[in-house]
This record gives structure tokens, sequence and C-alpha cells, in this order.
């Protein structure tokens, strides 16, 4: 009996140190063997093995010749991204955006459609499976190489993916990550647009370097989202931040200010044409963009008071504003607040919510998936 819990015991720390190695090269490729093993704290044999168990599975490779040290070259490997993929997408009520990435975060293909916002609950359901399986298809991604999924959509969702918000009256109470997988390899995951989008801006936009952010997702809906400490601060029920469901404070009427009456080119967006003659000293464009700050301030005043942040990220369909909108919002908000944040614009565009959505799904993959390759 001894042996066999002495062999269990040795074949669950080889297990282990493979996924240390394996993770540490997931973090930063590529790496060589003489870093590795710094860095894991694991001795060169065991990176070894680990590496090469790792290359029998199809998860590491050699990167090629190195820095070369004492004549020979230094052997370096990697965490091989091409080895999976990831799909992000974002189902608002106007528009959908679809990202392909690999497993390393490389965004490989995007998409784009326009969506009837009238459009109900059981159609939007099947518009967004059908465009998502063309969209793999046109790739030619086969089903068993994604490893997750993520799904951006508007309203409150709570921890087990259920949608319990009514932007979209027939999907409140809907496990929307259960209808989506149908089977599919892999993880699905649901979440809420605003808070794709603040992990979106801590991932790859304006919020790199802070902890403490307000994301405000603006356009035909303004929403709120925060981190705290660098981590998404979802409340107990996932309605952290939805301060926009509180008539009171106004913005759920601010994207009425966004209305342009005035000539459009086309193809232009009434938000792009408010901001153009805004660039002009058009009255009424400047009239409008200041209708929409005094609209918002209250929402993100309450915030900054409730949680401090070092910044506020301002993202979705009004950061064409922005050049006019931020120094409002400074003035605004300085008699209402104890320190006004900085204020960024977010500079993702209209992938801000798809790409939240992939590196919510690259974190699924780090932190479940990853753990199991080498069983």
């Amino acid at each position: 009996m001894r042996k066999r819990v002495r062999g269990h015991d040795l074949a669950a720390l080889r297990r282990l140190n493979t996924t240390v190695v394996l993770r540490a090269l997931h973090r930063r490729s590529p790496q060589t063997l003489a870093e590795l093993a710094t860095g894991t704290g694991l001795s060169r044999p065991t990176v070894e093995a680990a590496l090469e168990e790792l290359g029998g599975h199809g998860w590491v490779t050699e990167a090629g010749v190195g820095e070369r040290a004492r004549g020979r070259p230094a052997r370096r490997f990697r965490f091989r991204g091409e080895a999976g993929h990831v799909v992000g997408a974002d189902i608002g009520l106007h528009k959908m955006v679809l990202l392909l990435a690999d497993l390393g975060g490389t965004v490989l293909a995007a998409e784009r459609a326009d969506v009837d916002p009238g459009l109900g609950g059981g159609p939007r359901l099947a518009l967004l499976r059908h465009r998502l399986d063309a969209f793999l298809d046109s790739h030619g991604v086969r089903r068993d190489t994604v490893f997750a999924r993520c799904v951006g959509v508007p309203g409150v969702v709570d921890a087990s993916g259920h949608v319990t918000s009514v932007v979209v009256p027939e999907w409140s109470g809907v496990d929307l990550g259960r209808l989506l997988s149908d089977g599919e390899r892999g993880h699905t995951l649901v979440e809420n647009d605003v808070n794709l989008a603040v992990l979106a801006e801590r991932w790859q936009g304006a919020a790199t370097l802070a902890g403490d952010v307000v994301c405000v997702l603006t356009g035909h809906r303004v929403s709120c989202s925060l981190t705290i400490g660098g981590r998404l601060h979802r409340g107990g029920r996932g309605g952290a931040g939805e301060l926009g469901l509180l008539p009171l404070l106004g913005l759920d009427t601010a994207h009425e200010a966004l209305a342009w009456p005035g000539p459009r080119a086309a193809d232009e967006s009434e938000v792009a044409a408010l901001a153009r003659a805004a660039d002009t000293a058009d009255p009424r464009a400047l009239a409008a963009v200041a209708d929409f700050a005094d609209r918002v301030t209250p929402g993100i005043a309450a915030l900054a008071l409730a949680v401090d942040p070092e910044l506020v990220v301002l993202t979705g369909g009004a950061t064409p504003l922005g050049g006019h909108l931020v120094p409002l919002l400074q003035e605004r908000l300085r008699p209402l607040t104890l320190h006004v944040p900085r204020i960024a614009l977010s500079s993702l565009g209209e992938r801000g919510v798809a790409l939240g959505a992939v590196r919510k799904a690259l974190d699924r993959v780090e932190e479940e998936l990853l753990a199991d390759l080498t069983d």
C-alpha cells in the first residue's frame, strides 16, 4: 500500500511540475531552460522532463536558436498559441462583433455586423449562433480547437451566466451560456458587456497601469463597470456599477442628448456627424455635447465618491466626442467630488467589448483548462 501511495504522489508531483512549466511559458514565451528553471524554482532536469512531455502533447515547441552560451546556442522554448483558439463576441442592441484569437491572445480574425435593435430574444440568439458558426467555418477553424468562447451581452449577468435584466426582455432569467454551448467542446461564458470593456482596457487599452478603474460605456445606452486593485468587481449578483438602472441619476436618458438632426455624410454615424460638427464649433453640436456631459456627470460622480478611482475610461459610441467631452466632465465633476480622477478615452473602438470577451475566455483557459492538459 505504501508503494502505491508513493507512486501516486510522484505522478502528482510530475504533473504539478509540468503544469508549472506550461503556465510559465503561457505567461511569457520564449524562455531558455535556465530562465524556466530560475523562474519556476525547478531543477533543469525537471524542466527538461516537463518540456519533453509538453512537446509530446503539442503544447510546447522549440523556438529556435537564441543567444550563445560557451559557444553553444541556448535552446529556447515557447508556448504554442496556435494549438487552439478562443472566440470573443459582442452582441449588443445594434451591432455584433466577433473576434477569433489564438491561445496566446493574438487576434486572427474579426467580423462586424449590424443588428436590428427590435430583434427579439429567440431570433437574436439564433442569429448569434448562425454568425458564430459561419465565422468559424469561413476561417477553417475546427470546433475541437476552440477551448473557450465568451459572449458579451447588454444587461446584468450573474455569476452562473444567467441574464437578470430586461435590456433584451426575452433573455431575462435565461442561461445563455448553456443555450449557446449546445454540446460544443470547451467553456461557453456569458458576461455583461461593460464588464468586458473594462477587462479589455486593463489588458490592452487605457487602463493597463491602473488598478482602481471606472469604465463608462457610452452610446445608445450608458453603463458602468469597475476594477478594484486590478480585478473586476462584479458585486454579489453581477450588478456592481449599473447606475444606469437608477433613473434619478439620468444615465438612462443620456443617449437622447446625442441625437443629431444636422447633415451626415454617406455611411457616417450620428455620433461621428455630431463630433464633426462640434469640431467646427457648431453651436447646436456643442450644446448637445454639453447636455450629454450634464446627464452622465452625476453617475460618474457617484462612482468616483464610492470607489475613488485612479482613472475613468470612456469607451463605446460616444468616444469620437472625447476631445470636447473630457474637459466638460472634468469641469462638472470638480464641485461634486473630493478628487477629480484622470479621464481617458478608449482607443479600442468597436472591438472593446469583444476584446474583453477574448481576455475572459483566455483567463478561463489558463485557470481551468491548462491545468488539465497533461491528464
